[in-house]
């Protein structure tokens, strides 16, 4: 009894470190570009300084990804991650100037790159493979609803006392984050099963830690990653340019505006992720990510088609469908097509590796068109490059029965 209470308060704490992280993670997030917009920067200045953070992030994802599977300290090095977003933040504000904008992008992503892959083996080694898509959804459900609190709180203080403000409130949810990190019991994590072996497969588990080079040569591992590619070429900069967009042609408050963008995208991601938990368990992940393809370019579409600010409505809670939906489909995808070869972690390391690419140059890309175009361009060239996301994942359920296999209800035996 007292270890299934225990059990249940580290499971509570989980929850709770999901609350906080969601906040450190992104650092200051779309306030950042509101920020540099307000110091005089241009759309394409910004994206640029976007991109440098993104690539040095591409570069330690997949390294990182093999270390959290590999270490017993999981929760130390998301500690260690917190602490170096924080300061990265803080360097925006008391060094001014593109070098300190761009070392404060690299060092936030260095560390935002190893809180991903660690979050999702602490979480298979507390729940394992069949518990997996129900905490997804939990675990996304938290983490949205802390992006939304911390929104709120930032669009507040940052209303009054200008988007320093906001970095205030990430510091406090940091501290928020390794007090539940504390909390949580490591007996309750299974090593093993974090990084997708079964403990009673020692001959299994020898055989595929030695060949974590065949995690390059996975067609359907590379199919989810180059889907989530052109997801996020699209994806990444639709809300940062939206929050500059108002500002500039509606005269709109940036940190109020901002952080209306994201309480309404973020409160739909909390209603979808546990929806996309129940889906993924009945039908299979796959569906997730076919849902989420079909709704980014409708989302781009009406950004760049309605000049108002009121597009903020059906942009950001089609915003909220198709992150809500890959946010339970993409760790538990990939868990379930590396499921006994002991690199669940570093493979998420490279999907989210090929994903960072066209997360990072969509900064680039929407900055540019609106730059030497217009917003509406930029937002109507973001709502092309998923449909090539979505022609890949259409050949990949033709062609490759593993992946085909993902539109089925998940099992937890391992796959053949």
């Amino acid at each position: 009894m007292d270890e299934d209470i225990s059990r249940r308060n580290s499971l509570m704490f989980l929850s709770l470190l999901c609350f906080a992280l969601a906040d450190v993670r992104d650092g200051l997030g779309p306030f950042l570009g509101v920020y540099l917009q307000s110091q005089g920067w241009m759309p394409d200045e910004i994206g640029f300084v976007m991109t440098i953070g993104g690539l040095a992030e591409l570069f330690c994802i997949t390294p990182l990804g093999a270390l959290a599977d590999h270490t017993r300290h999981k929760r130390g090095l998301i500690a260690a991650s917190i602490c170096l977003i924080v300061f990265g933040c803080g360097l925006v504000f008391v060094w001014s100037g593109a070098v300190a904008a761009g070392l404060s992008r690299i060092l936030q992503s260095i560390a935002a790159a190893a809180i991903a892959p660690s979050l999702t083996g602490m979480t298979l080694g507390m729940v394992g493979q069949s518990g997996l898509p129900a905490r997804l959804g939990v675990n996304e459900a938290w983490s949205h609803a802390g992006n939304a609190s911390t929104a709120v709180m930032g669009g507040i203080i940052g209303y009054f006392f200008g988007i320093p403000g906001v970095f205030f409130v990430m510091v406090v949810m940091g501290c928020l984050a390794v007090f539940s990190l504390v909390r949580i019991d490591p007996s309750h994590i299974d090593y093993a099963a974090a990084r997708g072996l079964d403990p009673s497969d020692s001959t299994g588990r020898e055989r595929s830690v030695r060949n974590f080079r065949l995690l390059f040569c996975d067609k359907a591992l590379i199919s989810v990653a180059l889907t989530l590619f052109f997801f996020h070429l699209g994806n990444a900069a639709l809300l940062p340019l939206l929050g500059q967009s108002a500002v500039a042609r509606f005269s709109v408050n940036g940190a109020a505006y901002t952080a209306g963008t994201v309480v309404l995208a973020q409160a739909t991601m909390i209603v979808v992720a546990l929806w996309g938990a129940k889906v993924a368990q009945r039908k299979g992940y796959g569906w997730l990510f076919l849902l989420a393809l079909l709704a980014l370019p409708l989302r781009g579409c009406i950004a760049g088609l309605w000049e108002s600010p009121w597009n903020i409505i059906p942009v950001q809670m089609l915003d909220g469908v198709g992150a809500g939906l890959l946010g339970v489909a993409t760790p538990g995808l990939v868990a379930r097509l590396l499921q006994g070869s002991g690199h669940v972690n570093m493979g998420l390391g490279l999907v989210l590796t090929i994903q960072g690419i066209g997360a990072s140059f969509s900064n680039t890309y929407g900055g540019l068109f609106a730059h030497h175009v217009s917003y509406s361009a930029a937002f109507l060239a973001l709502a092309a490059a998923p449909c090539m996301g979505l022609v890949i994942f259409l050949l990949s359920v033709r062609l490759m029965p593993s992946f085909a296999g993902t539109l089925e209800p998940v099992n937890p035996m391992k796959r053949h």
